[in-house]
Parts: C-alpha cells; sequence; structure tokens
C-alpha cells in the first residue's frame, strides 16, 4: 500500500541518494504500484511516485526518498 496519494505534499528526503536533495515543496500527481516498462527498472521495487514542484518541474521518485511536508 502506498505511503502517499494524490495531492499529498512532500518533499525529498534529506539523505536521499536522488540528485534532487532539496527541500522543496512538491505535490503528488501520480503513484505507481508496479513497474510499467523499462523505465521504472531503475528505480527499486516499491512505489514510485511522480511528484511536481512548486517551479512546474515534474520527476519520479521511489517512495524511500520522499517525506511529507511538514
Amino acid at each position: 500500500m502506498p505511503k502517499f496519494t494524490h495531492d499529498d505534499i512532500v518533499r525529498v528526503r534529506a539523505n536521499s541518494r536522488t540528485e534532487l536533495t532539496s527541500p522543496k515543496k512538491a505535490w503528488v500527481v501520480g503513484v505507481f504500484e508496479k513497474s510499467l516498462g523499462a523505465y521504472f527498472d531503475k528505480f527499486p521495487p516499491g512505489v514510485v511516485y511522480t511528484v511536481e514542484f512548486e517551479d512546474g518541474f515534474a520527476t519520479e521518485v521511489h517512495e524511500d526518498e520522499l517525506e511529507k511536508w511538514e
């Protein structure tokens, strides 16, 4: 079961392994509970989210890399 859902406000964790180590606010705009092709092979098993930042940039991030915005 996903930790986050559509419209949840999140940020990339400070100790994230991604290049997105910023405290920027982002919204969950997509939830992928299973791989939908080769693109998702780069992520470890688990839920992957599409998140959109305030500046309009959107990308996919694994659930382990996100935390709730507080």
